[in-house]
């Protein structure tokens, strides 16, 4: 018997992520809201913050222990303003940074 899969199907539900990763967020430039995705492969304690152009922290968005798996943060920006921002995800030895770009 033959059978055949058509179409597009997430089951990242049960996937485990193979390394870490942080990905570019969506949208981006953006205006006021934008999402930020990471892979961990391993439990741990997570750090993801956004620091201004100065390098000052202006927002923390995770901080704590997270389990394997894709995470999606959004983060809204309404109180800021518009310039380049950067995002910073840290999990034990992992340190990866990213910029966007905030636009009103």
């Amino acid at each position: 018997d033959e059978w055949e899969l058509n179409g597009w199907f997430d089951d990242r539900e049960n996937e485990i992520p193979i390394e870490y990763e942080l990905h570019d967020n969506y949208p981006n430039p953006f205006n006021a809201q934008t999402s930020i995705t990471f892979e961990i492969p391993r439990t741990g304690n997570v750090n993801l913050n956004v620091y201004n152009l100065s390098g000052q922290r202006v927002e923390t968005l995770v901080d704590g222990y997270l389990n394997v798996g894709f995470h999606t943060v959004n983060w809204d920006a309404a109180a800021y303003s518009s310039g380049i921002y950067f995002y910073r995800l840290q999990v034990g030895d992992f340190v990866k940074t990213k910029k966007m770009n905030l636009v009103k």
